[in-house]
């Protein structure tokens, strides 16, 4: 049986709200393309975000520049790539009358929190679906999310790994009410065109831009948005056996811009065990990570890129004079 939990303040009662399209192009969610109507204020957010010289004797030796953009700290609640992806989404909701925000994640997720945050903000109910079984006591991110209103329940992961499906989909919508789905990691084409307006904001001549790689939409949406030719994305996968992610990438662009680029790859050689596994080498590099450059690089998702990129650039993988952009989000 699954277990539900309210969040401080949630109210999940029926209302006069659409519930959910069915749009198997879309994968069975609400995807709206267009990014007219209502605005949402930008919830304070520090944009454009900071762009910052790393400078770091691992790099130097090897010719190569490396510059960090700090999405991280758009906003403490909703950072980075997570207020990209959502706020063409909240917009939509809004557009489209919707008072109440469903989603998926991982117990660790970070798009879950800022769903939470985005509706406690912005006047939304929320509901998160969250993978596996529930365990009690709460950890830091789940335990912020019901703090914001959020309302938690649990699948298994079979039924999870279903929840596009018109029957899960379904189901839920009879539970909680009418409900705009957001999906896991908030990656849709409203989501990867908030991405993709990331590249607006550099200011500088690079070569390679990189992103951590979840659900593949931050990936998706940077990639489409390259202006040169000789310009290259690459995603570093966070979860183990993420091959998938390939085909992921190419059906977002196709949804977001009507087409795929070839501007990209993924690198599957740094999930250390899978998405929110940790190692205690990992747990050195985030330490000596902070103590060099005063920055805390997230466990589940950075950490593991900025580790996979130092690991490439030591073993040559750049040219002598590449300038390369990690997005931290």
């Amino acid at each position: 049986m699954r277990r539900t939990t309210r969040g401080q303040g949630s109210g999940c009662q029926g209302h006069h709200a659409r519930g959910w399209k069915d749009r198997p192009e879309r994968g069975g969610y609400a995807c709206p393309v267009s990014t007219t109507g209502p605005s949402i204020p930008a919830l304070g957010a520090r944009l454009p975000s900071p762009l910052a010289e790393l400078h770091d004797n691992r790099v130097e030796p090897h010719g190569v520049r490396l510059f960090l953009k700090r999405d991280d700290l758009i906003h403490p609640e909703v950072p980075g790539n997570k207020w990209r992806k959502l706020k063409y989404n909240l917009a939509a909701a809004k557009e489209q009358g919707h008072t109440r925000l469903l989603t998926f994640g991982g117990a660790f997720s970070n798009h879950i929190r800022a769903v939470a945050a985005a509706g406690h903000y912005f006047g939304f109910a929320t509901v998160g679906i969250i993978r596996g079984e529930e365990h009690e006591p709460l950890n830091e991110s789940l335990a912020y999310a019901q703090s914001r209103g959020m309302t938690l329940t649990y699948l298994d992961r079979a039924t999870y790994r279903r929840k596009a499906e018109r029957e899960v989909l379904s189901a839920l919508v009879d539970e909680f009410g009418p409900c705009y789905v957001v999906p896991e990691g908030g990656s849709n084409a409203l989501g990867v065109r908030g991405c993709a307006e990331l590249l607006d904001e550099l200011d500088i001549d690079y070569d390679v831009i990189c992103c951590a790689s979840g659900t593949g939409g931050t990936l998706a949406g940077i990639a489409a948005g390259l202006r040169e030719r000789s310009q290259r994305a690459r995603g570093f996968a966070v979860l183990k056996g993420g091959q998938f992610l390939d085909g992921v990438v190419r059906e977002l662009q196709r949804q977001a811009f009507g087409s795929a680029t070839i501007n990209w790859a993924i690198d599957y050689d740094f999930h250390f065990g899978g998405y929110a596994k940790r190692t205690a080498e990992l747990d050195t590099f985030i330490a000596d990570f902070k103590a060099r450059h005063d920055v805390m690089l997230d466990w589940v998702y950075e950490a593991k890129m900025m580790f996979g990129l130092f690991a490439r650039i030591a073993e040559g993988a750049f040219p002598r004079g590449t300038t390369i952009v990690a997005v931290l989000g």
